[in-house]
C-alpha cells in the first residue's frame, strides 16, 4: 500500500545533496534530455502540421471539396442536380465545370495542359483562384470571346503574357475533305494565376465553360458539378452519402480520394518523424536507469536501515520509482513548456534567425512555401507527454526492483 513515507523519502532523495556529484550530473542530463526530446517532438510535428495545412489549402484552392460527375464524363442537367443538392446544410456553394486535356502552343513552344471551363459568376464560390489572378480577372472570361487564363509556370513555358494569343489544340478531331484534322482554337490570354502549387501553375488553364464545351464538343453538357463544403473533413462522409442517394450513373469523389497518395505520404512522414524523435526521449529516459542504479548502490546502507525499521520491499521499490518519475515529470513539463512556446512562435523566431545570420532556409525563388508555418495540435502535445511519462516510469522499474532485493545484512556488513 502506498504511504506518505515513500513519497517523503523519494522526494528527499531527489533533491538531497549526494556524496557522488556524478549521479546528480547524470540526473540533470536525463532531465534535460527528456525536455529537449519532448520540445523537438512538439516543434517538429507542429511545423509538419503547418506544412500539411498550407499544402492542403493550396491544393483546395484549385481542387474541389467534392465533385459529382457521371461515368460517361458528361452531365446533362447540372442545374437540376444543383437544385436537388441545394437544401443540404453542409454544401455552401456549387459550380459546374468542363474538364479536358489539350495542347497549347505559341510559336514553336508547345505544352500540354488541362483546360478547365468555368462559370465566372459561380467559380468564386468553390475556388480560391479568383484571389490569385494577376493582371486580369475571372470576369473577363466571356462566352464566345475565347479568352484564357494561364497558370504562371505555364505562361513562362509558353513565353506569353496578358494580351498575347495562344492556340489550343483539342484531342477532338474534324474530318474534312483533306482527311482528319485536329480542332484548333485561338485564345487571347486574359490573365495569369499563381496558387503556389506547381501542379496547377504549370498544367492548368481556365476558359469560359461555354467555350470549353464547344472546344470539346459537349454541346450543352458539362463534365460535372463542383461542391464546396463548410467542413472539408466531412467531404468523405458526404461523398459516401451522395453516392447512395443519387440515382443514375452519378459518380461522387471527394478531395481526400483525388489526392490520396499525397496526404498518405504526409501522414506516413509524420508517423516516421514521431517514431524517430521518440527515440531521443527514450534514450534520455533510459538514462534514468543508470542514474537510479548508481543511487541504489550509493544508498545501500540507507535501504538496509529502512528494511530493519520495517519497510517492506514494496515500499523500497516505491521510493525509487518516485525518484525516477520525478525526473521524468520535471523533464516532460520543461519539454512541453518549451515545445509549446517554440511551436507558437516558430513563424517569428525563424525570420529573426534568418535576419541575424543572413541566411534563408526556404528560398522564395526555389520553394513555393518560403515561410516556415506551424500549427500546434494539443492532441499531439498530450500524446507526447504521455509517451515521455510512460518511458520514464518504465525506466524506473528495474533499478527499483534491484533496490527492493537488497539484503540488510549484506548491505551493513562492512559499515
Amino acid at each position: 500500500m502506498f504511504r506518505p513515507l515513500e513519497l517523503f523519502v523519494g522526494l528527499r532523495y531527489t533533491h538531497s545533496k549526494r556524496r557522488t556529484h556524478f549521479i546528480s550530473f547524470i540526473s540533470m542530463t536525463s532531465m534535460l534530455g527528456i525536455a529537449l526530446g519532448v520540445t523537438a517532438l512538439i516543434t517538429v510535428l507542429s511545423v509538419m502540421n503547418g506544412f500539411e495545412t498550407e499544402l492542403r489549402d493550396r491544393i483546395l484552392g484549385m481542387a474541389s471539396h467534392a465533385t459529382v460527375t457521371t461515368y460517361s464524363g458528361q452531365l446533362s442537367d447540372w442545374e437540376g442536380l444543383s437544385q436537388t443538392l441545394q437544401g443540404r446544410p453542409s454544401i455552401i456553394a456549387m459550380a459546374p465545370y468542363v474538364r479536358g486535356e489539350s495542347m497549347i502552343s505559341q510559336g514553336k513552344r508547345v505544352s500540354g495542359a488541362l483546360i478547365r471551363g468555368v462559370l465566372p459568376e459561380k467559380e468564386g464560390g468553390v475556388s480560391e483562384v479568383v484571389s490569385h489572378i494577376r493582371g486580369g480577372e475571372l470576369a473577363q472570361l466571356v462566352a464566345g470571346e475565347y479568352r484564357i487564363i494561364l497558370g504562371s509556370e505555364l505562361a513562362v513555358a509558353l513565353g506569353v503574357g496578358v494580351g498575347d494569343s495562344v492556340t489550343v489544340v483539342s484531342p477532338q478531331v474534324t474530318i474534312g475533305p483533306t482527311g482528319i484534322l485536329p480542332r484548333l482554337r485561338r485564345f487571347t490570354v486574359a490573365g495569369i494565376f499563381e496558387v503556389g502549387m506547381y501542379e496547377y501553375d504549370r498544367g492548368v488553364a481556365l476558359v469560359h465553360i461555354n467555350d470549353a464545351a464547344k472546344l470539346f464538343r459537349l454541346d450543352d453538357n458539362v463534365t460535372g458539378l463542383r461542391l464546396k463544403l463548410d467542413d472539408i473533413f466531412e467531404a468523405p462522409r458526404l461523398a459516401r452519402q451522395l453516392s447512395m442517394e443519387l440515382l443514375g450513373d452519378y459518380r461522387v469523389e471527394d478531395w481526400s480520394k483525388q489526392h490520396a497518395n499525397f496526404f498518405r505520404a504526409v501522414k506516413t512522414e509524420k508517423r516516421v518523424m514521431f517514431i524517430i524523435l521518440t527515440l531521443i526521449v527514450a534514450v534520455a529516459a533510459f538514462n534514468i536507469v543508470s542514474t537510479l542504479i548508481m543511487v541504489v548502490t550509493d544508498k545501500r546502507s540507507d535501504i538496509a536501515i529502512l528494511r530493519t525499521l520495517g519497510a517492506s520491499p514494496g515500499s523500497i521499490m516505491t521510493i525509487f520509482i518516485i525518484q525516477g518519475v520525478v525526473i521524468g515529470v520535471l523533464g516532460t513539463m520543461l519539454g512541453v513548456a518549451g515545445g509549446v512556446a517554440l511551436a507558437l512562435n516558430v513563424e517569428t523566431i525563424v525570420p529573426a534567425i534568418e535576419r541575424l545570420f543572413n541566411v534563408e532556409f526556404l528560398a522564395a525563388d526555389v520553394y513555393y512555401i518560403s515561410d516556415v508555418p506551424s500549427e500546434l495540435h494539443w492532441d499531439d502535445v498530450w500524446l507526447m507527454a504521455s509517451v515521455s511519462l510512460g518511458l520514464s516510469l518504465l525506466a524506473t522499474l528495474y533499478p527499483a526492483w534491484r533496490a527492493a532485493r537488497t539484503h540488510p545484512a549484506e548491505a551493513l556488513r562492512y559499515e
